[in-house]
Formats: C-alpha cells, sequence, structure tokens
C-alpha cells in the first residue's frame, strides 16, 4: 500500500512487542476493507504510553496496549474511559471518539470468546496472575456470572487480586472446582518458560486457555495440557476477538473482516 501523510497509523504499545501476530491480523484488515490505514508495534516506557497514545490520535490513529502496560493505560489521566476500564483500572484499547483520546477494554471480549471457544459451561474458573490481563479475565468472570481461583507466585498478590476481584462482584473458588484454567501471565513467550500452572494439578475435563500465544506453533503449556488430555488453546482466538472489537472504537462506521483476520493470523495469506 501507499503511505502518504494522511494515513492513519495505529500501534501496539508494550514490552515485549516483537512477538506479537497483531500487526499481520490487523494490516491484512485494514487492506481487506480498502482503509488508508497501517499497523504497527512500538516498544515503549510506562512512562511513554500516554504521550505516545495521545500523539497517535490526535493524528488520527489509535492502537492496543500490550504487557505490560494495561494498568498503566487504564490509569491514563487524559481522556474518557469506558465503564469496563473505570471497574478494572486496565485498558488494551485507544482510539478517538468525540474528538479526544478514549481508553476501552475489549479483552473482555477475546477472553470470553476463547472460553466459548473451548465450550467452556464451567461458573468456575481459575485464573494465574495477577496483572493487566488478569484483571480483564476477573472482568469476563463479572460479566458471565463466574467466581474465580487465583494462582501467582506472590501469595500476597494473589490474596490481594482475589479481594479486588470480590470488590466488583467475582467470588472466590477453589481449583478443584474449576472447569477452565486461565494463564494471564506472560509466561511461555521464552524459551525456558517454566509452565505457568502444572498440568497435573490441573482438575481433570477442565479447558486450559493461555492468553499467550507464540509465532510459530503452540505454547509448551498447551501442548503439555492437552497431552494430559485436556481441551486447550493458546491465545490466538482471544486477539482474534479483542482485535475486532477494536473496531468499534477505531472505525465505527466499518465492521471488521473477521475471516481476513483470522486468515492473517493462521498464515493462510501468504
Amino acid at each position: 500500500m501507499k503511505i502518504t501523510a494522511r494515513t492513519r497509523v495505529f500501534a501496539l504499545l508494550g514490552d515485549p512487542v516483537t512477538h506479537s501476530l497483531s500487526p499481520r491480523m490487523q494490516t491484512a484488515a485494514f487492506q481487506a476493507a480498502g482503509l488508508d490505514a497501517v499497523y504497527v508495534a512500538i516498544a515503549v516506557l510506562a512512562e511513554d504510553v500516554e504521550t505516545v497514545m495521545t500523539a497517535l490520535v490526535r493524528n488520527g490513529g489509535g492502537g492496543n496496549i500490550t504487557i505490560p502496560f494495561k494498568q498503566v493505560a487504564g490509569r491514563c489521566a487524559r481522556g474518557t474511559r469506558d465503564a469496563r476500564v473505570e471497574r478494572l483500572s486496565s485498558a488494551n484499547v485507544f482510539g478517538r471518539s468525540d474528538g479526544q483520546l478514549q481508553l476501552r477494554n475489549t479483552d473482555v471480549d477475546g477472553i470470553l470468546a476463547g472460553l466459548d471457544a473451548l465450550n467452556v459451561e464451567s461458573a468456575a474458573w481459575c485464573v494465574i496472575g495477577t496483572g493487566g490481563s488478569a484483571r480483564a479475565v476477573a472482568g469476563a468472570a463479572a460479566e458471565r456470572g463466574a467466581r474465580i481461583a487465583v494462582r501467582s507466585r506472590d501469595a500476597k498478590r494473589a490474596a490481594d487480586f482475589a479481594e479486588w476481584a470480590a470488590s466488583i462482584g467475582v467470588p472466590a473458588a477453589e481449583l478443584a472446582e474449576c472447569g477452565a484454567v486461565i494463564n494471564a501471565t506472560p509466561l511461555g513467550l521464552a524459551p525456558r518458560d517454566e509452565h505457568p500452572i502444572d498440568p497435573a494439578s490441573i482438575p481433570a475435563g477442565a479447558a486450559a486457555l493461555d492468553l499467550t500465544y507464540l509465532q510459530p506453533g503452540e505454547t509448551p503449556w498447551v501442548r503439555a495440557c492437552r497431552e494430559r488430555g485436556l481441551r486447550a488453546s493458546d491465545g490466538r482466538e482471544v486477539l482474534l476477538a479483542q482485535g475486532a472489537a477494536s473496531w468499534a472504537l477505531w472505525f465505527p462506521e466499518a465492521a471488521a473482516p473477521v475471516e481476513i483476520m483470522r486468515a492473517a493470523l493462521d498464515g493462510r495469506l501468504g
């Protein structure tokens, strides 16, 4: 495509971002929809997040926030927040609405889509982690009426997170009763990472959803869970759903070309 001074720039902000499939997915979608827009990945520092978001939005663009800055974005002093961001203090989408910066959380949409794809019907889930993605899991649980168990390498963080989750209407659960275990940590991105949780400790019949994904291939945790006989998937379905939902802010007049986005994620577009 030809890039001009009128081309709108959208970006994924985080660190790391080199593994992300968002640029491939959204670039294919922009081209299919005939939009004069590009999508790139930018590694930023925490203190730069608000400035970069504001600059992109001022010039007609927007983007997404990934680890570890979703809560940084959720606390942004500028612009407006949707109800989810207000509740969760975590944002993964930014764009322009009514002439100003707006922050939204479509991670909740992605997580619900990922769980639905695994046919999760249980009203008890286990979330591994306590960061911005884990907050989206709690938000999804609140909307679905589910309870959650919390696991973290830091017991105090786990206890604090469970207390916060209860404050937004998500009661506590025990791991043994959970029908879904969700990895909301970055564990799995690095080759020598340990499993976020031992697959042997996951209840039989439960599903495992890893919000992390690799390029190419599945995470070791997903493979290990599947070898144990569990239904398991990585974060691609989550990425697809949250990315498509982002279009409601970026291009309210256009429908996201979901099947093109899925084909781009699957590597079927060449």
